[in-house]
């Protein structure tokens, strides 16, 4: 069975910066193109940014410029450094494969606030 655990967030004020990182237990992540989704406060969750098997990345406007998905295969987890943040970035962020989910790990929570 395959366990995603995501950390790294926190309280951060407008303008700083954050990285999260996911791990997993169970599967080789680089088999597979991941993600970052987020889930505001009241609100569906939504993709962040993906990366390729391949490495190659996408990131959504809201974040493009921002946010920096990057993976290391030889540690077997993917990554999220997020820059610049701004209270709309207030949310529990995860990571999972972008086709046919795992199970959904905890997140972690980013909280963007002054």
């Amino acid at each position: 069975q395959v366990h995603v655990v995501e950390s790294g967030g926190g309280l951060v004020q407008p303008g700083g910066s954050l990285r999260l990182s996911c791990s997993a237990s169970g599967t080789i992540l680089s088999w597979y193109a991941m993600a970052w989704y987020r889930q505001p406060p009241g609100k569906e969750r939504e993709l962040v940014a993906t990366i390729s098997n391949g490495g190659i990345t996408t990131h959504v406007d809201s974040v493009k410029g921002r946010f920096f998905i990057s993976r290391d295969n030889a540690k077997n987890t993917v990554s999220l450094q997020m820059n610049s943040l701004k209270p709309e970035d207030t949310a529990v962020y995860y990571c999972n494969r972008r086709v046919t989910p795992f199970s959904w790990g905890q997140g972690t929570q980013v909280t963007v606030s002054s």
